[in-house]
């Protein structure tokens, strides 16, 4: 048989303290003692339906209930207080499996609102506004974004079913990921740390990566996909693949008003969902109207550096979504550039050590920082800006001091020269744009359904 997993009750004494775990082919399964008997935890990339079956002999078997893994994995609880001794799981006897969206996925009674998040009066001024990098061909709806996050979570847009998008966008760390660099779909590692996604609607420059080679979000979200070392699949693997899911059917109709999958709606869902993370509700955002005065004394501190010219931080973090405006910037992170930035697609110089600007939303919970990972820490970063910006040629004016006289050679970078206290006070006004109740609302958790009823 293809798929079988065998398991006797017998073993149970001792899985109490290891649970046991069985393998064949590319499933495994792992048994463990539950409240009402045993946990049956079955990891199958396949996505197969599974029959369990008993027997009191090792020898007639019953035909028993049918499961369906669908997202990779699925726990099954046993009964195991029946005459039965013997259990076996069985994928090559189990019938079809209802795969609607109701028993594949754990759904709201009431769709969850993506299309008009609430949000404070000064995150809807026309600067903000102005941000807003939604094309006009594809804006955002419950029912769009409720089909993007099931895409963003299913594994089946991986060559082998292993990654998912949010494998590598994960919540709770800002969907980003606290690796220094992600781990593809058969093991090998990216070239460059995942970018958090908190308030992605918000760039002016629209282009998306850390090099910016993607001209929109709905270009972006598709290359990983595609990428040899992240998901490793191709567009029309995927829409097979999601075409033989008849809950996705549902999804795209209720989506786009007909089942039709194709990788532009793919990439429109994904894109929607990704801009409907939005952050509004930080103990900053909580003291904008009331003056900051539910801030401390450091945290004020740090937010007059990070506004003043002490810093200078707001000239490339600026608007209360802490954004550029037009502009890339070359932060001096080293001379030359291992990885050049912008200038590795254009093959241009002037273009060498550019990196998108990410928010600063949820930056507290995103380390490591920069494009390659290399700090683990805020203070770390802070560090870099007030003592350890390199002068490279293309170092942003932003980061050098004034320029002399005309026929001066470019200034050097800047030293904030801060104080520890003031180092530290910047470090706590950045971790009060954090807003953990972004990366736990459930409308932006996994929606599928992992326990069997």
């Amino acid at each position: 048989m293809k798929n079988l997993l065998f398991f006797a009750i017998t073993a149970l004494p001792a899985a109490a303290q290891t649970p046991l775990q069985v393998a064949a082919d590319s499933a495994s399964l792992r048994i463990r003692p539950a409240e009402s008997g045993l946990m049956i935890d079955v990891e199958d990339p396949g996505n197969h339906s599974w029959m369990l079956q008993s027997s009191s002999t090792h020898g007639d078997w019953s035909q028993g209930a049918t499961y369906r893994v669908f997202n990779g994995k699925l726990s099954i609880p046993v009964d195991a207080d029946g005459p039965s001794r013997f259990f076996r799981l069985n994928s090559d006897l189990a019938g079809p499996v209802s795969s609607n969206a109701a028993d594949a996925l754990l759904q709201p009674a009431s769709p969850y609102n993506y299309a008009a998040p609430v949000l404070p009066a000064h995150l809807l001024t026309p600067q903000i506004n102005g941000q807003d990098n939604t094309p006009a061909g594809n804006p955002t709806t419950d029912a769009g974004a409720a089909l993007g996050r099931v895409l963003f979570h299913d594994k089946r847009l991986s060559a082998n079913q292993t990654v998912s998008c949010a494998s590598c966008h994960q919540a709770e760390h800002g969907f980003s990921d606290p690796r220094q660099f992600s781990v593809g779909f058969d093991g090998r590692l990216t070239g460059r740390n995942s970018m958090g996604l908190t308030s992605a609607k918000y760039y002016l420059r629209q282009s998306f990566f850390w090099d910016e080679r993607a001209a929109t979000l709905e270009e972006q979200v598709l290359q990983p996909i595609q990428n040899e070392l992240e998901m490793g699949m191709s567009l029309e693997l995927l829409v097979s693949r999601l075409d033989e899911e008849p809950f996705y059917g549902e999804l795209f109709t209720a989506a786009f008003g007909n089942d039709n999958i194709t990788s532009n709606r793919i990439a429109r869902a994904l894109a929607q969902f990704v801009r409907s993370i939005v952050s509004g509700n930080s103990k900053y955002d909580q003291g904008v109207p009331i003056g900051f005065t539910n801030f401390t004394a450091r945290e004020n501190q740090g937010r007059t550096i990070f506004q003043g010219p002490r810093g200078g931080c707001s000239a490339c973090h600026g608007s209360d979504n802490f954004v550029p405006g037009n502009l890339i910037f070359n932060n001096g992170l080293e001379n030359p550039y291992i990885d050049k930035g912008v200038g590795e697609v254009t093959g241009q110089p002037a273009d060498e050590g550019f990196f998108k600007v990410p928010s600063l939303r949820n930056i507290d919970l995103t380390a490591p920082y920069m494009h390659d990972g290399r700090f683990a820490t805020l203070e770390e970063v802070v560090e870099f800006y007030n003592s350890g910006v390199v002068n490279h040629p293309n170092l942003s004016p932003q980061l050098r001091l004034p320029p002399g006289p005309p026929g001066s050679p470019p200034p050097p970078p800047r030293r904030l020269n801060l104080t520890n206290t003031e180092k530290a006070a910047l470090v706590a006004f950045l971790r009060t744009l954090t807003e953990t109740s972004v990366t736990t609302d459930p409308k932006f958790s996994d929606p599928f359904r992992y326990t069997a009823e």
